[in-house]
């Protein structure tokens, strides 16, 4: 039987082995897997650390032993708070309508202020 030797998804070498197997080893299943998932992870690698970065923010702006403070859009903005990303929103019985980055909200006032939370466990 002279078939025809599959070749290596990544390196393009000579496959030895099994009928069914993809890659000539375990570096370069690992270098074409990674090649393949790469956009991907640095989106959400770039989401999160977006995220962590406002609630750390939001952190930095309530005194110790407090649960909320007001704050202006531009102090947020200069520390390089991003408004377009959150973890989810919440709104309570007056129908306000809270951003929270984890466990740090936010709540926009009349005039560019915001109220900044410290959420309750969930």
């Amino acid at each position: 039987m002279d078939q025809e030797k599959k070749r290596c998804l990544h390196c393009d070498k000579p496959i030895q082995g099994r009928v069914d197997k993809k890659f000539c080893d375990d570096s370069c299943r690992n270098t074409y897997n990674n090649r393949q998932n790469a956009a991907n992870v640095n989106l959400i690698r770039n989401i999160n650390n977006t995220l962590k970065k406002n609630r750390n923010i939001l952190e930095s702006l309530i005194p110790t032993n407090e649960e909320l403070t007001k704050t202006t859009r531009e102090r947020l903005t200069r520390a390089g708070f991003n408004f377009r990303f959150f973890t989810h929103s919440y709104q309570n019985r007056k129908g306000n309508n809270y951003h929270y980055c984890y466990d740090y909200g936010y709540l926009a006032l009349e005039g560019d202020w915001f109220l900044i939370v410290r959420g309750k466990d969930f």
